[in-house]
């Protein structure tokens, strides 16, 4: 009994940190998209961003600590993650998008020089979608160990 309550006590303080993980994560998900779309729309105004490993590890961190908070066996662990994907997939889509209806216009610097921002925004969101179906693998393992060690437990007892 001693040992369900302090399993459950560290649930609770798991879940709480991955709550402020997801802030974190979320404050700095919207920091690099404002700086993707300033240093797209300003055609090289800005320098290259370099927040990309940055935020790829802050994403990470936050997905492995919920997935681990979802292994010590907390139920209701929110699915806020996703939206990480969705976001990044739709910011990445509307500004190839708009790239392809201007004619390249955003890609070329005023001075006629490439500017990289389409290729690091198209790398952070394939970044982000790897951690999101890795995520989801690990989802998956877990459920799947579960269910053998049931299964396992139930054959025994027959």
């Amino acid at each position: 009994m001693k040992i369900n309550n302090q399993l459950q006590k560290l649930r609770d303080i798991e879940t709480g940190i991955n709550r402020n993980l997801f802030f974190i994560c979320a404050s700095v998900t919207l920091v690099a998209m404002v700086m993707v779309a300033l240093e797209f729309f300003t055609r090289g105004a800005f320098p290259p961003i370099q927040i990309g490993f940055f935020y790829i590890v802050v994403l990470i961190i936050y997905s492995l600590h919920k997935e681990m908070v979802r292994w010590l066996g907390q139920s209701k662990v929110e699915r806020q993650g996703e939206y990480f994907v969705y976001v990044w997939v739709g910011l990445t889509t509307v500004l190839y998008l708009v790239n392809f209806l201007s004619k390249d216009y955003f890609a070329i610097s005023p001075l006629g020089e490439k500017i990289p921002v389409l290729r690091d925004a198209s790398t952070i969101t394939l970044e982000v979608l790897a951690i999101f179906i890795f995520t989801r693998i690990l989802k998956l393992l877990r459920i799947i160990l579960t269910k053998k060690k049931i299964l396992n437990h139930i054959k025994k007892s027959e």
